[in-house]
């Protein structure tokens, strides 16, 4: 059984992506980040930087104690390998697998994060800010459709965890400053996700959490927003 510390954000829905095509069953252990909750000891524990999601997987291959993992990246690979799913068995295909994996993990996920702070959150408009991010993730949503030119997925005709680690952070293309028309591969490949039956019983596992949730609290937001590095009480 994997339980998985989670909210619904683009790097929460990059798991629960993963577990539900694989059909795993697993426990959500939600960690609400608007009450600051990433910041409680016992998560530190298994996530010492603050973030989620994180998974604890009580029965792993070598039959020992639970392995805790942390960053959606390592977790997507910890699964992959795991359970052989949704990562290229062949040396190329499993090299090119984990370079678009770091791509979206140091550049898609980054740049796209630093865009919704500076254009949806940040208490000071900054145009230099808000435009440079925009633009980075323009360039980098270029990237992502040259790439899929010629291709069903990023690595080739199979569906592997590339393709659900960048899938997520795609979804809020709007409030990005982005219009998926005038990037046709990008678009093609994004609507062939969605239509995936799984992709929506991922997406489907966030609404009853968020549902009846509080605004977030000013500390939270200090912390979240790199205000103080003060640690958020429950």
């Amino acid at each position: 059984m994997i339980d998985l510390y989670y909210w619904p954000t683009p790097n929460g829905h990059k798991i629960t992506l993963f577990l539900e095509e694989a059909g795993i069953p697993y426990t959500i252990k939600p960690v609400n980040i608007g009450k600051g909750e990433q910041f409680a000891p016992d998560f530190l524990k298994i996530a010492p930087n603050n973030r989620m999601p994180a998974i604890v997987d009580h029965q792993p291959a070598d039959g020992g104690a639970p392995v805790s993992v942390f960053e959606s990246g390592a977790i997507l690979l910890y699964l992959a390998d795991k359970y052989g799913k949704f990562i290229p068995t062949d040396l190329r295909g499993r090299v090119a697998c984990t370079e678009w994996l770091m791509w979206q993990m140091g550049g898609l996920g980054p740049m796209c994060g630093q865009n919704h702070h500076f254009n949806q959150y940040a208490p000071e408009k900054i145009p230099y800010a808000m435009n440079r991010y925009i633009n980075e993730t323009n360039r980098l949503y270029g990237v992502l459709n040259k790439r899929l030119e010629g291709r069903a997925f990023i690595i080739g005709d199979a569906y592997t965890i590339a393709d659900m680690a960048s899938y997520p952070w795609i979804v809020p293309h709007e409030r990005q400053g982005q219009t998926l028309a005038d990037f046709p591969n990008l678009k093609r490949w994004f609507d062939s996700i969605w239509a995936r039956p799984t992709t929506k019983l991922a997406y489907e596992k966030g609404k009853p959490i968020n549902q009846g949730v509080p605004a977030m609290t000013e500390d939270a937001k200090k912390v979240l927003f790199g205000q103080t590095a003060a640690v958020v009480k429950n």
